[in-house]
């Protein structure tokens, strides 16, 4: 059969069982020998399905029907479920999505790290709907429709997802996609504006517009009139996050962390964490694991603005933190010295430079530590890990936000370093998408 053939018959309708998830959420199914992926299919489904994509490892199918449902398959709540590349787990029950991110996380560490926790922690959950306080919103003059089109990428393409609402955005943004999209498409540079970022505080929501042309007067008069009809700062970004600014006089953007009787204030485009009452319980939760002591000296590796940093300086004798990104570093000690605390200090440090735990070139920071905490990156922490086991600290609590490099990770510490893994278990940050975020305890035996 020749290559056009083949494509011919790819069309037509197959019939699978939908055997397990992968790591991205998608039906995998088993046909013919070869590994297929169909994306919205759920383990234990009959579906009928369409080749897509034919590959030498594995081929790609869109769902057409479902024959025979899962029993934890549920209505998903967002009309633009499918489309929207945003979530991609709203058709599985919350339960089951829980289930589906603990086993990645335990299948990561098996896999790759060769480590088994001795014990599983209970799944952290807080909000599942409204709950995303950050987010970067994509936007794009679209001619045939003569107007902008305001929303997250769609799945494997590069289009815009005409969104009417979002149903994990925090209001009041959820619903004013379609005022954006309007005021976007009032504006003379329409084509010109490729992304709005959003920041929701506990006192003001801040929206970033993105322009890649000077504004007109008339322009910017449009912007100032929509911040003010909908009560959100509005700030321009012109080119990189250096020439952010505020469109009007605005009140610094804060969050409160009430455990610990603190106050955080950050810029808009600064990263949080994105669902801010799971972040309350991911607090409460680092503070009890770690079991800190009135005369512990904490180590709080990629620590952003303070986020970890300052609660554990409520309850350690002193906190050392230090990131990458100096501006965070610069907020982080305005956000201790306006909280009160003389406990703790902030460094600067490129914490994925391999040269970092060299012992010819110890970093200023090093030293002896009794507890560390890391809050990595996607790409981990192994660059930095050898500072950790220099420390002589008998407990290290790692906040990840990707299983695999958590996994890797946890393989050095526990077979180059000597930790255990006392601990692990996943925390809900992202309800409704395929996002693991984990933590993971380490002691010395």
């Amino acid at each position: 059969m020749n290559a056009k053939a083949r494509n011919r018959a790819s069309a037509q309708p197959e019939t699978a069982k939908i055997t397990d998830l992968s790591h991205e959420g998608r039906g995998v199914a088993h046909v013919e020998g070869k590994t297929v992926f169909i994306d919205d299919a759920l383990p234990g489904e009959l579906v009928e399905w369409q080749r897509i994509k034919r590959g030498r490892n594995f081929d790609e199918g869109r769902l057409l029907r479902v024959l025979e449902p899962s029993p934890d398959r549920i209505e998903p709540r967002c009309t633009h479920f499918g489309m929207c590349g945003g979530c991609v787990l709203q058709h599985l029950s919350g339960e089951q999505q829980l289930q589906f991110k603990q086993k990645q996380l335990m299948d990561s560490l098996s896999r790759i790290g060769r480590v088994t926790p001795q014990e599983t922690l209970p799944p952290l959950q807080a909000a599942s709907w409204n709950y995303r306080r950050r987010a970067r919103l994509a936007a794009r003059w679209v001619p045939k429709k003569n107007r902008t089109v305001v929303g997250f990428r769609e799945r494997s393409t590069p289009y815009i997802t005409d969104l009417q609402r979002c149903e994990v955005l925090q209001a009041p943004i959820d619903q004013l996609l379609v005022p954006l999209s309007e005021l976007v498409t009032a504006l003379s540079i329409r084509n010109r504006v490729p992304q709005i970022e959003v920041a929701v505080a506990d006192n003001a929501v801040a929206l970033v517009v993105r322009v890649l042309e000077p504004l007109t007067e008339a322009d910017r008069e449009l912007l100032r009139r929509f911040g003010r009809e909908h009560s959100v700062q509005m700030f321009l970004q012109p080119g990189g996050y250096e020439t952010i600014a505020p469109m009007e006089d605005v009140e610094p953007l804060e969050y409160r962390l009430p455990s610990f009787e603190l106050t955080l204030q950050f810029l808009p485009t600064d990263f949080i964490q994105v669902n801010g009452p799971l972040n309350l319980q991911m607090l409460d939760r680092a503070v009890e694991l770690l079991a800190l002591k009135p005369g512990d000296r904490v180590l709080d590796l990629f620590c952003g603005l303070g986020n970890f940093s300052l609660p554990l300086a409520r309850r350690a004798g002193q906190v050392v933190g230090v990131e990458g990104e100096a501006g965070l570093v610069a907020r982080a000690r305005d956000n201790a010295l306006r909280n009160g605390l003389g406990n703790v200090q902030f460094f600067t440090a490129n914490l994925a430079d391999e040269s970092i735990g060299s012992a010819q070139s110890p970093a200023p920071w090093a030293g002896k530590f009794d507890k560390i905490l890391l809050d990595p990156p996607r790409a981990g922490a192994k660059e930095v890990l050898p500072v950790v086991a220099k420390s002589g600290a008998d407990t290290v609590l790692y906040i990840s936000c990707h299983p695999g490099s958590l996994a890797r990770d946890a393989g050095i510490l526990v077979h180059e370093h000597g930790y255990k893994l006392q601990a692990a278990g996943v925390m809900d940050m992202f309800p409704h998408t395929a996002h693991v975020e984990s933590a993971a305890l380490f002691v010395k035996p």
